[in-house]
């Protein structure tokens, strides 16, 4: 039964690798820029109004950050499918 199973070879360990690194990035870019928006408004505001109340920007960039994962949770979750998919194929293609 041994015989018949092949191990992946380096290429694709770091074709898997390079994916996974892929996918970390697109989860992750839309809610980190959505983050930063909001911290340079509220930053800009700030200076503007010389109010430098530092629990200020805290409350807006979570609530922020939570609608901007709620939106692109579908999203998200395609992506996370997707990339499963591949996974699976690639596991019952070794076997």
């Amino acid at each position: 039964m041994r015989d018949t199973l092949r191990a992946m070879n380096q290429n694709e360990v770091i074709d898997v690798a390079r994916e996974a690194i892929m996918l970390v990035i697109q989860l992750s870019m839309p809610v980190m820029v959505v983050g930063l928006l909001v911290g340079v408004t509220i930053a800009l505001i700030q200076a503007l109004t010389q109010v430098q109340e530092i629990t200020l920007v805290f409350v807006p960039k979570i609530l922020a950050i939570f609608l901007a994962i709620f939106f692109f949770l579908p999203g998200f979750a395609t992506l996370m499918i997707n990339f499963m998919d591949k996974i699976a194929d690639r596991i019952i293609g070794i076997g």
